[in-house]
């Protein structure tokens, strides 16, 4: 029964991180037009900021994910809530620029500390078929995440309540898995059958697994280019910025909860490909529609990156199996790097397109629209990308299967 109840607490606590992570990514795209103004800072800058929750999560992600068996999950997690506490307070005493670039890196770190430990914790807890349910729950919290705090920071906003407010209320989910956490026995990292490191590396040079690499790459960015500048960039389209991301993170949970029939019906590269299709069409509505139209767009774009973070990661696990654990943590740590190196790029973006705009002599609303337009019409280009790299992709693994299946027949 012991065990039971100290299962069930650790489990709801890995919940509980994975909402701070969920957390300070909505609560901070809510409050980045605020940061922006007291601090008067470019759309450039603000980009390095945002680039450094996606540099610290890959940092740590991977440097956890090597040292789990070695120093096993209560240390990780521990690291990881110094990081968020720490990242939290110095956000809200930031005074700046660089105070805000530190605070965010932190921040960043202890997201990824939460993935790396979690994960296998979890996968240490559970067997079966009970594990791929209780995966499952695990990483429906993060657009679980997004989805509350878009929502909170929406309401304080509305209500005129300081950015500085917004942040503190990060602390609370981050207070919560402490408590969970405090006192528990943590399950010893289970090490039978693991791969070594270098199996695993030569696994990882593989030419699929690179491909897949240079994929997750652009899906990172199609699902969090976006998201990220959402309050910026939708900021005078007549639709709530904020609603936009709290719609597209409810969607995502939903949709990844019950992902497992949608996979089974069109198969991983089938998956990927519609995917990434939906994407660029939401994108493309993004850019060109205004008011509530601006919601049908928020969907078609919701069931276009729902499946990509899951589904690539899947993908290294059933296609470059010998990767095993490191090979699915480094994907996911290109991912979330990806995202770190475009963030500024966007911003620059940004900057550029209001300048011109601003030439050609508009103001106020018609600006910032005319801008997140613009904006939104480059980043078609990340998904418009991955329509031929998964078209690709189909092609070559159905030839591959082919190929195997007239070896197979062979030796009969």
């Amino acid at each position: 029964m012991n065990e039971n109840i100290n299962r069930s607490a650790l489990f709801y606590g890995s919940c509980f991180a994975l909402i701070t992570t969920g957390f300070t990514f909505s609560i901070r795209a809510g409050i980045l037009p605020q940061l922006g103004e007291q601090f008067g800072l470019s759309a450039e800058q603000l980009g390095f900021i945002n680039s450094m929750w996606f540099l610290g999560f890959p940092l740590s992600m991977v440097i956890g994910g090597l040292v789990y068996h070695t120093v096993g999950p209560k240390i990780i997690m521990t690291v990881a809530l110094i990081g968020h506490v720490l990242g939290i307070l110095l956000t809200i005493y930031a005074g700046g620029y660089t105070g805000l670039l530190i605070s965010t890196l932190l921040i960043g770190i202890a997201n990824g500390c939460t993935e790396a430990a979690c994960n296998p914790m979890i996968a240490d807890m559970y067997s079966g078929i009970t594990l791929n349910k209780m995966l499952n729950r695990f990483h429906m919290w993060f657009p679980g995440g997004i989805l509350i705090g878009s929502l909170i920071s929406k309401f304080m906003t509305d209500l005129g309540t300081s950015w500085q407010a917004q942040v503190w209320v990060i602390l609370l989910p981050a207070v919560i898995y402490a408590f969970l956490f405090f006192g528990k026995t943590f399950p010893k990292p289970k090490v039978e059958g693991a791969t070594s490191i270098g199996q695993n590396l030569k696994a990882m040079l593989s030419p699929l697994y690179i491909f897949l690499i240079v994929c997750m790459a652009l899906t990172a960015i199609t699902e969090f280019g976006p998201g990220q500048w959402v309050g910026i960039i939708l900021s005078s389209s007549g639709a709530d910025p904020m609603l936009i991301l709290a719609l597209t993170a409810g969607l995502v949970a939903v949709g990844r909860f019950f992902a497992g029939p949608v996979v089974a019906s069109l198969g991983q590269t089938g998956v990927l490909l519609f995917g990434a299709i939906f994407s660029a069409i939401g994108i493309y509505l993004f850019s060109t529609v205004t008011g509530s139209t601006a919601y049908l767009a928020a969907v078609i774009f919701a069931l276009g990156y729902c499946y990509f973070w899951p589904v690539m990661v899947g993908s290294v696990a059933q296609r470059v199996p010998l990767s095993s654990a490191l090979g699915m943590s480094i994907i996911g740590a290109v991912g979330m790097f990806s995202s770190s190196i475009f963030q500024p790029i966007i911003g620059s973006w940004i900057d550029s397109s209001r300048a011109k705009f601003t030439a050609q002599g508009l103001t106020e609303n018609a600006l910032e629209l005319a801008t997140g337009q613009d904006t939104l019409q480059k980043m078609i280009a990340f998904p418009a990308i991955l329509i031929v790299l998964f078209t690709i992709l189909f092609f070559w693994q159905r030839n591959t299967k082919k190929t195997k299946e007239m070896q197979m027949a062979g030796h009969y």
